[in-house]
């Protein structure tokens, strides 16, 4: 995890991210740097459009609240709605695990 936030850090930074800035970021952090996982992360890095995966991975860390069904619906209209809810947050679920992929 500390590659994806050297890699993360040197992006805010404006820095480019390559193989010999992340091993000094990750030095002075105090962490020691295993090349080959510099090189993966790099690799996996490149080509991707870091501010559109941190976009696209953001998940609301409010919780889903299910509004309290009215007197005048009904429970067959009450479910479709959760199923609902359930498809969504499997799409996030999805999102979030594809962008870990990238990262390593």
């Amino acid at each position: 995890m500390e590659y994806v936030y050297a890699a993360m850090l040197l992006h805010k930074a404006g820095q480019k991210v390559d193989e010999a800035s992340m091993k000094k970021v990750l030095e002075a952090a105090g962490v020691k740097a295993d090349e080959a996982r510099i090189k993966s992360t790099v690799a996996a890095l490149e080509g991707v459009d870091i501010e559109e995966a941190i976009k696209s991975a953001a998940v609301t860390s409010a919780p889903a609240q299910a509004a309290a069904p009215s007197s005048g619906e009904s429970k067959a209209e009450e479910a479709p709605k959760k199923e609902e809810e359930k498809k969504e947050e499997v799409k996030e679920e999805e999102a979030a695990a594809g962008l870990g992929s990238l990262f390593g």
